[in-house]
Parts: C-alpha cells; sequence; structure tokens
C-alpha cells in the first residue's frame, strides 16, 4: 500500500468563522439548496454528526458516481480544522482504499481566509496515483467551493 499526498492552498473574501461554519458544519444543507446537481443528499448513517460519524453523500444526476460514505476523522472548532475520509462508495476503486482529507482555515490579513487543504490517496499494492489522476475532482471542490463562497457573498446574514 503507498500514500500519495496532495496539497493545495486557495483564498476566500469569507473570514474563517463564517466559512467554516457553511462549509463544514452545515454544508449537508447548504450544498444541496445551491449545488443539487452535484450533491442530491447528506445524511448521517451512523454517530451524532462529531468524530467517528459516518456521512453519506449521494450526488446528483450529472454525476460520475452515486454516493460516498465518509468517515469525519477530525472537527476543532476553535481552530477551524476539519479532517475526514472518504470510506465507501463508487468514487473509491480496487486501486484506492481510501482517501482522507484535512482542511484548515486561517485568517487572512484582509479580513478573509486562507484554506489550505490536504489530500490523502491509501492505494492498494504498487498503484501510484498522479496528479492530473485527481485534477477533476480538484476543480469539481474549486467548484463547489466557489458557489458556497458566491452564496455567502450574496447572503451577508447567512451562516454568521
Amino acid at each position: 500500500m503507498g500514500v500519495f499526498t496532495y496539497t493545495n492552498e486557495s483564498t476566500s473574501v469569507i473570514p474563517p468563522p463564517r466559512l467554516f461554519k457553511a462549509l463544514v458544519l452545515e454544508a449537508d444543507t447548504l450544498i444541496p439548496k445551491i449545488a443539487p446537481q452535484s450533491v442530491k443528499s447528506a445524511e448521517i448513517v451512523e454517530g451524532d454528526g462529531g468524530v467517528g460519524t459516518i456521512k453519506k453523500i449521494s450526488f446528483g444526476e450529472g454525476s460520475h458516481y452515486s454516493y460516498v460514505k465518509h468517515r469525519i476523522d477530525g472537527l476543532d472548532e476553535d481552530n477551524f480544522v476539519y479532517s475526514y475520509s472518504l470510506v465507501e462508495g463508487d468514487a473509491l476503486s480496487d486501486k484506492v482504499e481510501k482517501i482522507s482529507y484535512e482542511i484548515k482555515l486561517v485568517a487572512s490579513a484582509d479580513g478573509g481566509s486562507i484554506i489550505k487543504s490536504t489530500s490523502n490517496y491509501h492505494t492498494t499494492g504498487d498503484v501510484e496515483i498522479k496528479e492530473e489522476d485527481v485534477k477533476a475532482g480538484k476543480e469539481k471542490a474549486t467548484g463547489l467551493f466557489k458557489l458556497i463562497e458566491n452564496y455567502l457573498v450574496a447572503n451577508p446574514d447567512a451562516y454568521n
């Protein structure tokens, strides 16, 4: 088994507390509302929403995948850090055992956020994951993030 790690850093005009609330704490209701073509539903199938909780994300009609389940590995609301792992679903294959993600929001000098994300692909056997293999997923995640950010800009009273 190998582990291939990819990091990304981006910025947002939204301050960390508000962005974390929308992007992490309330994502299960917000994303299906603003992007139903991407995510049809998100539901807790085990746990109370904290560490160890398993969530099932069902994708919209246009997606290549039908669902994934992810496990919350860490949730630090004070420091705006969230980690989770994809543990089941058709986005995983016989080549990828699981994918672990960590998102950390840091306040930027201009009042917005710096979003630091790390993805760890845990592969089976000698399989290698190349940057171009994850590019499409990163582009979809970036597009979804921009939808959330645009929603927050357009709705300044939401998620305060």
